[in-house]
């Protein structure tokens, strides 16, 4: 059973990041996975990977008919090339580098959206923020910012599902990738349970944010969120 401190803190970053994802469709790594790592780093990443495997569940319950299957099909292919690569990350690799790059890389093309109003959303990109997804969010627990700035222009609903349905799969892709070389220890597992009322507390009362942002601010949400993930990686590795 995790201790009350894990509980506590763990499950107000969780909640406030299920508020935050909730909203624009992604943001559980964001918020909760800078305070999980550095307080209790030996429940990572298995104890977001967990939390974040419930959320998108609620979020498909109300909005599954907005999602982009097709597009996603793209986005998965990348996703089961890049799950390897973080797994050996998990294991072998300092975090610090590999952060530093894929949250410049995420500056670099939020920059990009901004300069040229948009990002093109064909084969190559889906595919390409796949596989970048795959890696940082199978280390990290951070894996939206790349698929999140290809549907930046679409409406609050189809975003919302859209990141659902690949963080559904894709954290359950991490799960097992992790538990089948042996970096899933059982205790992030029951951390991640633990967690699981904080998440579904955030979906709750998420209501009014989602309303405020489906009403023509959708992009500017999600472009912040996006920036926050990418500096909060560039921090993280310089700490």
């Amino acid at each position: 059973m995790p201790h009350l401190d894990f509980l506590v803190v763990g499950g107000l970053a969780v909640l406030l990041g299920a508020i935050v994802q909730s909203s624009v469709g992604l943001g559980v790594g964001l918020v909760a996975t800078p305070v999980v790592t550095l307080l209790f780093p030996t429940l990572m990443p298995g104890a977001i990977l967990v939390a974040a495997t419930v959320l998108p569940l609620a979020t498909l319950a109300r909005e599954i008919r907005h999602a982009d299957l097709r597009g996603l099909g793209w986005a998965f292919a990348g996703r089961v090339a890049g799950t390897p690569l973080g797994v050996w990350v998990v294991a072998s690799v300092p975090p610090g580098p590999l952060g530093a790059v894929i949250g410049l890389v995420v500056l670099a093309a939020l920059a990009a959206s901004l300069w040229s109003g948009d990002v093109p959303r064909n084969r190559a990109t889906l595919a390409a923020a796949g596989l970048v997804s795959g890696a940082t969010g199978t280390a990290s627990s951070i894996g939206g910012p790349p698929i999140a700035l290809l549907y930046q222009r679409e409406s609050g609903p189809r975003v919302r599902a859209t990141l659902a349905v690949f963080f559904t799969v894709g954290a359950l892709l991490s799960l097992l990738t992790l538990a089948a070389t042996g970096q899933l220890p059982y205790r992030q597992v029951t951390a991640g349970l633990a967690l699981t009322p904080f998440v579904l507390a955030g979906f709750a009362v998420a209501g009014p944010l989602r309303r405020h942002l489906d009403a023509g601010r959708m992009r500017t949400g999600i472009l912040v969120v996006v920036g926050a993930s990418a500096v909060t990686l560039v921090v993280r590795s310089l700490m």
